[in-house]
């Protein structure tokens, strides 16, 4: 199905969107601060980001309510499938987040067995180890700081974002989940190029410090395409709407190098950033970025036509950032 959602389908998948992100009771300040700029930030046409946002979180509206607008299989299968990128951006689902799904699944109708599949994929995305990949690789010894060692890691930060420019071109729901896993592994690899080793709850609280909200990005990821008629079965595959892509693309491209040069700074220098610091840096290269967006946009519309996301997982695992030539 290629036809557009219509503006019901987009608010009720929007508002599921928030519904997931707080689905744990438990977000951070930084988090809702970030959904919050993104609901105001949007460009949204006729609809209320704003609005939707303020409902979600006064629970002004239910689960069922919201999905009695998504009356065909595809709709109601998007809208699950986002909820699951959402509720496990930031760590493996919790009891309340499961509760929430179970719920979403048996409000939409939708076979236990086909949704599982979908969620294992997601659980699987999560949960790749941040170091070697499956095939045993011998660790490269840490870099000394210095031009041509830092001219390195920059070639895998460009390297990391243009691959998530290109993740944001595809309509898949678990293209848009990957780039987080993706961010975090290439911190952990500048981390470790630069003699420390890291894990997830260091590299998270990085990401914090730097104001960078892991649900929130999804969250816009997720949003944009919507707005944008680009995202799942429902929306159309690559290539429409040109426009639409490229900003949601340079949103990634720009997020994920601005973070990569952040770590860079951050350890080669010995860690020694503060959180404001690090803040203020993050969101300077991170406008930096935007403007380099352009030069690399062929490469990273060449990249999205090679990409499979059938092998997303596989791609997770390994190292893109060596496998990319620039």
């Amino acid at each position: 199905m290629t036809t557009d959602l219509t503006q019901s389908e987009q608010e009720a998948l929007l508002t599921l969107t928030l519904m997931a992100a707080f689905a744990d009771g438990g977000k951070s300040d930084l988090e809702r601060a970030e959904v919050k700029r993104i609901a105001q930030g949007l460009p949204s046409g006729d609809l209320n980001l704003t609005a939707l946002y303020q409902r979600v979180l006064l629970r002004q509206t239910t689960v069922g309510h919201v999905v009695a607008s998504l009356t065909t299989v595809e709709t109601r299968h998007l809208a699950y499938e986002m909820a699951v990128c959402v509720c496990e951006a930031d760590d493996t689902l919790n009891e309340a987040e499961q509760r929430f799904l179970e719920k979403l699944r048996r409000e939409l109708q939708l076979d236990e067995q086909a949704t599982a599949s979908f969620q294992q994929e997601a659980d699987a995305l999560t949960q790749v180890p941040l170091g070697a990949s499956m095939v045993a690789t011998v660790e490269p010894p840490p870099l000394r700081s210095g031009s041509a060692a830092d001219a390195e890691v920059d070639r895998m930060v460009l390297n990391y974002s243009i691959l998530n420019g290109a993740l944001e071109l595809l309509p898949d729901s678990l293209a848009t989940m990957a780039i987080v896993p993706l961010q975090m592994k290439m911190v952990y690899r500048v981390g470790k190029r630069y003699g420390h080793d890291l894990d997830r709850r260091h590299i998270t609280e990085l990401l914090g410090a730097a104001g960078v909200g892991l649900t929130s990005q999804v969250v816009e990821g997720f949003a944009r395409k919507l707005l944008g008629g680009l995202l799942g079965k429902v929306a159309g595959g690559l290539g429409r709407r040109a426009g639409n892509q490229l900003a949601s693309s340079a949103m990634s491209f720009a997020s994920t190098y601005a973070l990569g040069q952040v770590a860079q700074r951050y350890y080669a220098g010995g860690r020694s950033l503060s959180a404001l610091q690090l803040k203020e840096l993050f969101t300077s290269l991170t406008e930096q970025a935007r403007s380099l967006h352009g030069r690399y946009a062929g490469e990273i519309q060449q990249r999205a036509s090679t990409l499979n996301p059938t092998q997303l997982l596989n791609l997770v695992r390994g190292n893109p950032g060596n496998e990319l030539q620039t």
